[in-house]
C-alpha cells in the first residue's frame, strides 16, 4: 500500500463516494470525514427551485465545508493509519460553476480562493464516475425525497463541470474511476479492483482514468 495520509473520494451525486469512503475507512481503520450536507436548509428548497436559492445554497455548503475540514483534519489519533474524507472544498467551486450565473460564480470564486489556500491538500484525489442515467436511478434508489426533482440534465452538468475542473487544476493527482455498471457494494471482486486502481498504482500529476 503507497503511503497516503490523506484521500478525498469525489463523484457525482448518486456516484457511491460515502459507500466507498465507509468500506476503505473501514478496513484500512481510517480516520473518516463524512460530508454533512443534510443540515443544508438550504438544499431542499434548491432543487425545487434552483434559480432562486443556487447561491444560497453554495455559500451555505462553502461555509460548512470550511467548518468541517478546519475542525476535523488535524484530527490525531496515532491508532488511525490515515484519513480519508467523502468530499473535499474544491467540490464547492466544481457545483458552483454548474448552478451560478458568470457573475454569481465570479463573486463566488473570489471567496473561495481567499478560503482555500489555508487547508491542506489530499495526497490524491478519487473521482467516480458514473453516467448521469445510472446516478439517478441510485438517487431514485435511495430514497431521498428532496433528491427526488434532480434531473439527468443536472447531473451531466455537475459531471462536465467535475471534468472542467480537473483539466483546469493539474497540478493534483486524480485518479477518476469509471464504475460505470460495476456494483462494488455486492461484488467483492469490483471493490478489490478499485482499491488496486487507489493504492497500488502508480499515479501521476494530472487525469489518470481507469477503467474496472
Amino acid at each position: 500500500m503507497r503511503d497516503l495520509k490523506y484521500v478525498a473520494i469525489e463523484g457525482n451525486i448518486g456516484a457511491g463516494k460515502t459507500t466507498l469512503a465507509k468500506k476503505l475507512a473501514k478496513e484500512y481503520n481510517a480516520n473518516l470525514i463524512l460530508e454533512q450536507f443534510a443540515d443544508n436548509p438550504f438544499l431542499p428548497k434548491f432543487y425545487k427551485y434552483p434559480d432562486k436559492y443556487s447561491f444560497h445554497v453554495e455559500l451555505s455548503f462553502l461555509a460548512s465545508r470550511y467548518k468541517q475540514l478546519v475542525n476535523e483534519l488535524p484530527y490525531k489519533d496515532l491508532f488511525k493509519t490515515f484519513t480519508i474524507a467523502d468530499f473535499y472544498f474544491s467540490k464547492s467551486l466544481i457545483f458552483a460553476r454548474a448552478t451560478l450565473s458568470d457573475n454569481e460564480f465570479k463573486l463566488y470564486r473570489e471567496i473561495f480562493n481567499i478560503i482555500y489556500k489555508s487547508l491542506p491538500s489530499p495526497d490524491i484525489f478519487v473521482y467516480l464516475h458514473e453516467e448521469p442515467k445510472k446516478l439517478k436511478q441510485n438517487i431514485i434508489k435511495r430514497g431521498r425525497e428532496y433528491e427526488l426533482e434532480i434531473d439527468e440534465n443536472y447531473l451531466q452538468e455537475i459531471q462536465d463541470s467535475y471534468f472542467k475542473f480537473m483539466k483546469e487544476n493539474q497540478n493534483h493527482i486524480y485518479i477518476v474511476i469509471d464504475v460505470a455498471g460495476k456494483d462494488f457494494v455486492n461484488y467483492t471482486l469490483n471493490y478489490q479492483k478499485i482499491k488496486s486502481v487507489i493504492f497500488d498504482s502508480n499515479h501521476y500529476k494530472g487525469m489518470n482514468y481507469y477503467r474496472i
